[in-house]
C-alpha cells in the first residue's frame, strides 16, 4: 500500500464530520468533484468502501470509522510536528514535551516549569505538558512520545531511568461535622467505614487505595467518581463523602471552605515523585537543562 496522503485524510475527516462531500469541499475551498475523486482514489488504495451514501449525505462504513479514528491521530501528530519545527524555524533553541500525573501537575510541576521559562537563558525553549495516568506516562516516555515523565515512584518504570523530584502527603479530607473531623490522625481502615469520593480507577492514587483496602480485607466504597482533586473537594464540601487527596493540593481550598484535613497514619501516605526518562545522554540540550532544573527544585524543597 502506498503512503497515505495527509491532504486526502484531512478531506476524509472533514467529510465524515460534516456528513457531506459538498460541505467538506467548501471548507477546503475546493470543488466537490475534486474531493469526490480524492476519496474514490483513497478507497481504491485501501481496497474497501469507506463512505456509504445516504439520502442527505454520507456516513463512514465500519472500515471508514476505523480509518477516521486513525486519521485523527495521524493528523494530530502531523500538527504537533509542524508546531515543533516552526519553533526551530523561528529561532527557538529547543522544545521539550513532558507527560505528568494529575498529582504532579496539580501540586508543583506547573510552577516549576513556569519558573524555568521565566529565566532569561530559557526564553527560547518551549515546554509542552500533557496530563496522563502513570502507566501511560511510562509507556509514552519509553516510546519516545515525550522526553520526560513525572510520576509517582511506585509506578513500574521498567528500563527507564529516573531522578528524584518532589514528595507529597496523602490526607483524608472530611466535611466539617463528620465523625472524624476532630481527629488529628486516622488509620486508613477507619476511613474505609465511610463512603469515598474517588478518582478514575486507573489513576495512581486510586490503584494504591484499592490495593490497600484489599490488603485490609475491606471494600473501598465509592459514592462519587470524579476526574480531578478540585471536584473531589467540592463533593466533600457538599457533605456527600470523604476523600483521600494530597495535602499539597487540598490545603488552600480546604482552609477556605473550612474542611478538616486528617493525617493518614500510614507509611504509604508520603509519596515520592520522580522524573523518568529513557537515557539522559540522549536528551536534547533543552531537555537536559530542564531535567536539572526540576531535580534542583525538588531538592530545594526537601
Amino acid at each position: 500500500m502506498r503512503d497515505l496522503d495527509l491532504t486526502t485524510l484531512r478531506l476524509f475527516v472533514a467529510t465524515c464530520e460534516s456528513g457531506s462531500i459538498a460541505r467538506a469541499a467548501e471548507r477546503a475551498h475546493l470543488v466537490g468533484s475534486a474531493v469526490s475523486k480524492r476519496l474514490g482514489q483513497l478507497e481504491q488504495q485501501l481496497g474497501t468502501p469507506l463512505l456509504a451514501r445516504r439520502r442527505h449525505g454520507v456516513v463512514p462504513t465500519p472500515a471508514g470509522q476505523t480509518l477516521l479514528e486513525h486519521a485523527r491521530i495521524l493528523l494530530d501528530g502531523a500538527g504537533r510536528l509542524a508546531q515543533d519545527m516552526a519553533g526551530y524555524a523561528a529561532g527557538a533553541r529547543g522544545q521539550v514535551r513532558i507527560l505528568a500525573s494529575v498529582s504532579a501537575l496539580s501540586e508543583s510541576l506547573a510552577d516549576d516549569v513556569a519558573a524555568f521559562l521565566q529565566q532569561p537563558a530559557h526564553q527560547a525553549i518551549q515546554v509542552d505538558i500533557e496530563e496522563r495516568v502513570s502507566p501511560e506516562i511510562v509507556r509514552g516516555v519509553r516510546e519516545g512520545q515525550a522526553a520526560l515523565g513525572v510520576c509517582w515512584d511506585a509506578a513500574d518504570l521498567g528500563t527507564l531511568q529516573s531522578r528524584p523530584y518532589r514528595h507529597d502527603h496523602l490526607v483524608l479530607v472530611v466535611p466539617p461535622r463528620h465523625p472524624l473531623a476532630r481527629r488529628k490522625r486516622v488509620r486508613f481502615a477507619e476511613a474505609l467505614a465511610y463512603e469515598h469520593v474517588s478518582l478514575p480507577v486507573n489513576t495512581a492514587v486510586q490503584v494504591m487505595l484499592q490495593r490497600q483496602a484489599a490488603q485490609l480485607g475491606q471494600p473501598l466504597r465509592h459514592r462519587v467518581v470524579v476526574s480531578n482533586f478540585e471536584a473531589a473537594l467540592r463533593v466533600v464540601r457538599a457533605g456527600l463523602a470523604v476523600s483521600v487527596v494530597p495535602r499539597e493540593v487540598a490545603q488552600q481550598q480546604a482552609v477556605a471552605d473550612g474542611l478538616p484535613l486528617v493525617a493518614l497514619d500510614e507509611p504509604w501516605a508520603q509519596r515520592r515523585f520522580v522524573v523518568c526518562l529513557r537515557d539522559e545522554a540522549g536528551l536534547s540540550p533543552a531537555a537536559q537543562v530542564l531535567l536539572a532544573h526540576l531535580v534542583a527544585r525538588g531538592r530545594a524543597r526537601g
